[in-house]
């Protein structure tokens, strides 16, 4: 799958405004540029001081270089980083480095550092910490990942965002670095405190019918308006849960639930809502030696 397909649109990019920092492999492998440079070089560009959207792809060697270098330069030069409003880090494709390769760093100093931040895009849960979350704007936080890990989560858990609008985590498979389980989910929703979120994506999940009651259950259902379980093992059980419930919400406008594995009659029937339903992609499951195998979307 594209990149463009996995990020999910993370944010638009509008022209002159914003811009993707990323080396080439020519530019890494000759040891002229690499993690320890892309501050600098972002710096010494000089369409950066009018730029609002900056996203940071392929670093080099980004399988074995953790991009903390990265976030450390831009917490040190805080000040001229100040402007940025929507910050991606990781933004690459699977033929730069798969996603559960890509070695994350730690943010926790990152929060104070970019006061006017709005939009937070994370690809990568390897050596990822978010850290004490405090943020008085952060409207969206999306985290892209083949396996998303219980610390990370309790830091989202315990976060203080009161203008969250928007929270998509991608959480992936155990052998990717999901080690909790559909608790884990049901705890985040329940001690989370987002006053404002009107987006939420549990996604990417080879447990998303489980996922899919969680979410149900859980009290943001009264107050978001777009609800995303895409990319996961959604089958016919999970759909019935959302026939059940979804109409129950008249605040719900949009339901995502493209990459699934239920069948042509609950398509039709859950696109029949009298609300926005994507039900793209539709898949059906693998069958060896009379086991059947169903895969979230992205994981490695």
């Amino acid at each position: 799958m594209g990149a463009e397909q996995e990020q999910k649109s993370v944010f638009e990019h509008v022209e002159g405004t914003a811009k993707v920092y990323s080396y080439a492999y020519e530019d890494y492998e000759s040891g002229d540029k690499g993690v320890q440079s892309m501050v600098e070089d972002i710096l010494a560009d000089p369409d950066f001081p009018g730029l609002t959207d900056l996203a940071v792809g392929d670093w080099g060697d980004t399988w074995d270089e953790s991009c903390q270098p990265i976030l450390d330069g831009i917490v040190e030069h805080a000040e001229q980083f100040s402007h940025i409003e929507k910050l991606f880090i990781g933004l690459m494709g699977y033929e730069e480095c798969e996603v559960s390769w890509i070695m994350q760093g730690n943010y926790s100093k990152l929060w104070a550092a970019l006061p006017n931040l709005k939009r937070l895009a994370i690809k990568g849960s390897t050596e990822l910490e978010l850290g004490e979350i405090c943020h008085e704007g952060l409207e969206e936080l999306t985290i892209i990942c083949g396996g998303i890990g219980s610390d990370v989560i309790a830091s989202i858990q315990n976060a203080k965002l009161p203008n969250l609008k928007k929270l998509l985590l991608y959480v992936g498979v155990e052998d990717y670095g999901f080690d909790g389980n559909a608790d884990t989910i049901k705890e985040l929703l329940a001690k989370a405190d987002f006053p404002k979120l009107q987006y939420l994506g549990i996604t990417d999940s080879e447990i998303q019918d489980e996922l899919t009651k969680v979410v149900l259950e859980s009290k943001f259902m009264s107050q978001i308006e777009t609800l995303d379980l895409s990319m996961g093992t959604l089958t016919d059980i999970g759909g019935a849960l959302l026939l059940e419930a979804v109409p129950k919400f008249p605040n719900i406008k949009t339901l995502d639930v493209h990459y699934h594995y239920m069948s042509d009659e609950m398509e039709e029937k859950l696109k029949n809502l009298p609300i926005c339903v994507d039900v793209s992609e539709q898949n059906e499951p693998d069958e060896y030696h009379g086991t059947i195998y169903m895969n979230a979307m992205l994981t490695e």
